[in-house]
């Protein structure tokens, strides 16, 4: 499971250290590759094996929803097999760099299954607003 935050600095090539937990559950499922796409303003990254079985999900849904169409669409065309290097470092894309607007310093969050990787301050900013959401209806379902 992927969990904790993680701050790093983007070298000029666009790589991003993968922190060393991380990369055991990835050596654990034996992925050798993260599949990275764009959502939401920011980026998501799954293990292989995870991403098959999104993948999965998305070939049954229906081609004749505009709004399932859609989804697809930003989801699938916008994601890109980065593997993992011998620092353990991925190199992202210029596009999936530019959608997410990363600068020079992001943030790798935990988020289970998978992990997002923001712009710190961009992070900042949505953390300052989740912050001040009122989350009790999400605690009460949890069970928290």
């Amino acid at each position: 499971m992927f969990r904790g935050r993680f701050f790093h600095v983007m070298d000029d090539k666009g790589r991003i250290t993968i922190p060393p937990r991380y990369r055991e559950i990835l050596q654990e499922r034996t992925d050798r590759h993260l599949i990275v796409t764009n959502l939401d303003g920011y980026l998501i990254a799954f293990p292989q094996s995870e991403w098959e079985v999104i993948e999965q999900r998305l070939s049954q849904l229906s081609f004749l929803r505009k709004d399932f169409r859609a989804f697809q669409r930003l989801f699938v065309s916008g994601a890109s097999e980065c593997p993992l290097d011998r620092q353990g470092r991925i190199l992202l894309p210029p596009s999936l760099r530019e959608y997410a607007k990363l600068d020079k310093d992001v943030v790798l969050a935990g988020a289970v299954r998978c992990f997002e990787i923001w712009d710190r301050q961009l992070w900042d900013q949505e953390m300052t607003r989740i912050e001040a959401m009122d989350s009790d209806e999400v605690r009460k379902e949890l069970g928290i």
